[in-house]
């Protein structure tokens, strides 16, 4: 089989895809979210065993990936949704942390340039409670990073459905070709 066969292209998105899952994995256990926790953990397993049925030849497991491709796709879209305030749901829900606690997307404090500056006690006497009144600036907004990596994640998975896709077509076509020789 050549180097670029959709055997092999399927085996890079995959690894693409547990690279990125990992990493985003990673981020919602610092957020506590989780909702995505769970969701990421199960994606990480399917895409292995996407990634082991193209390496052994396995259709069967490849098809799970296709089907597993759909709702991870649908849920990055939720994602999306979600960060954007869209369809009347809003980021300051709960419902990535399932209720249980009232943690958010790790971004949303940490992400890249975001400095916490204390605003100018003057304003603490407009205020009834003086309590600490904390502005944060950040280069990028926390919800944009989270609608990338989910845009990121759909940008993948379409790929990988494609050429999954492809993959289970010719393993057929392969083994066809044994039954008839």
């Amino acid at each position: 089989m050549s180097c670029c066969s959709g055997r092999c292209v399927l085996m890079f998105l995959c690894a693409l895809q547990l690279i990125t899952g990992v990493e985003r994995q990673v981020f919602d256990f610092l957020g506590y979210q989780w909702a995505p926790i769970l969701v990421n953990f199960l994606h990480i397993l399917v895409v292995i065993l996407g990634l082991f049925g193209a390496v052994q030849y396995q259709p069967r497991y490849v098809i799970l990936y296709i089907v597993w491709t759909v709702f991870w796709v649908t849920w990055n879209v939720f994602i999306c949704c979600l960060y954007l305030d869209l369809g009347g749901i809003s980021k300051e829900s709960n419902y990535l942390s399932l209720g249980l606690s009232s943690y958010h997307s790790w971004w949303k404090d940490n992400g890249p340039g975001c400095e916490n500056r204390n605003l100018q006690t003057t304003r603490w006497q407009h205020l009834d409670s003086p309590a600490l009144v904390t502005d944060m600036s950040c280069m990028l907004e926390y919800q944009y990073i989270e609608v990338m990596h989910s845009a990121v994640q759909i940008f993948i998975s379409v790929l990988g459905f494609v050429f999954a896709c492809y993959v289970v077509n010719i393993f057929n076509e392969e083994e066809d070709t044994y039954l008839y020789k």
